[in-house]
């Protein structure tokens, strides 16, 4: 509106982009990782993390459905984000991933799969111990709390640095375990998308 002669704002640094640079974990930390977070509450979302460098938005939201035992696959297709709605905090699911190549179908190994099975007998075992207190409206999901609950996205951000500082272990940030599964990978020679 022309009110003053100059734009204060031309005579403002603009500040520069610090280039951020992400860690990652050796095969042998890693190890360490799933061996000391094994009667950790999130034991199973670090597991399928590291091993297929899932977002923490679909770890969460992976569903019984998604999992093809007889054809040992896992289908990343569902998202589990928290959202501020009306001042407060809610979860929410949806059916679709960051971008499309983010829909992706892998193969199951072993070790995931001893831990899948395992999780399904601790999460019945929770479901007659709880009985009617159980929460049953997130059956259908893997990573979940004894009571039933989904895991919140934010639990997981605050709890994983918990973890390693008091395991003496090297601090990386959750995302990270998706780095470190990357990373293994081309230096196994497996070529990524």
């Amino acid at each position: 509106q022309d009110l003053i002669i100059n734009n204060p704002a031309d005579k403002v640094k603009r500040p520069k982009k610090n280039i951020f640079v992400g860690s990652f974990y050796s095969e042998s930390e890693l190890n360490t990782l799933f061996e000391k977070s094994e009667n950790d509450p999130l034991n199973l979302v670090i597991l399928l993390t590291a091993f297929y460098g899932l977002r923490r938005s679909e770890v969460l939201g992976l569903k019984w459905s998604a999992i093809d035992f007889e054809a040992k696959t896992i289908t990343i297709r569902h998202t589990v984000v928290e959202v501020k709605l009306n001042c407060k905090k809610q979860i929410l699911g949806k059916d679709r991933t960051k971008n499309n190549s983010s829909h992706r179908t892998l193969p199951l190994t072993n070790q995931v799969i001893i831990a899948l099975n395992n999780a399904k007998k601790q999460q019945k075992y929770y479901k007659r111990k709880f009985k009617k207190s159980y929460i049953t409206k997130y059956e259908e999901y893997v990573c979940l709390n004894p009571d039933g609950s989904l895991i919140k996205p934010d639990y997981v951000t605050r709890h994983f640095p918990l973890l390693l500082k008091n395991n003496g272990l090297r601090h990386i940030r959750f995302h990270d375990l998706r780095h470190s599964c990357a990373t293994l990978l081309l230096r196994n020679g497996v070529p990524l998308p």
